[in-house]
């Protein structure tokens, strides 16, 4: 197994076509939403009785702790957040990207683990309603990753979905040692 990609990386063809993106909705979207939708009460149930010396395991070495993965989902999804709303009103906007890992070097990382889990949650059920309200034209829209292009919505659904999962299997994997 791969400790940084436990469950393998999210792939997508480079600048889907609109047809891609029909057959993503046709396929996938309400999958990625019942993802994003549970992902918070998964969380939760995976580290509600965790102890402080749990929540500073590590998926692998020189990996972050459950407790940096829990509030780097906090960051990284009110990002998203940001970056779906943006690509709703603005006309292709070139999002702003953040240095993750430094993030999860700053003290409010090494904090208790309760108030990102409320805002994952929180943020999860406002999400989940914009997402579920998107229309295909909508979910056409895209933004600039100044390091990975343009991203559709559609697509973007897919990856926060992922990334998701992709966490709450770090976090598995950590328990596991």
């Amino acid at each position: 197994m791969n400790e940084r990609y436990p469950i393998g990386e999210f792939e997508t063809p480079d600048h889907p076509s609109a047809d891609q993106i029909h057959q993503w909705l046709e396929e996938w979207l309400e999958e990625w939403l019942e993802e994003i939708r549970t992902f918070p009460a998964r969380l939760l149930e995976t580290v509600k009785s965790l102890s402080e010396h749990d929540l500073d395991k590590t998926y692998r070495e020189g990996g972050w702790t459950i407790r940096q993965v829990v509030h780097h989902v906090a960051d990284s999804h009110m990002n998203a957040y940001t970056r779906f709303k943006l690509a709703l009103t603005e006309e292709n906007p070139t999002i702003r990207p953040y240095a993750e890992d430094k993030w999860a070097e700053l003290s409010d990382s090494r904090s208790p683990i309760a108030s990102s889990l409320i805002i994952i949650s929180s943020l999860h059920e406002r999400w989940v309603n914009l997402l579920e309200s998107l229309t295909e034209e909508q979910l056409a829209r895209t933004f600039v990753h100044p390091d990975s292009g343009s991203v559709a919505l559609a697509e973007n659904i897919g990856i926060y979905a992922w990334h998701g999962n992709h966490h709450l299997a770090h976090i598995q994997h950590a328990l596991q040692h």
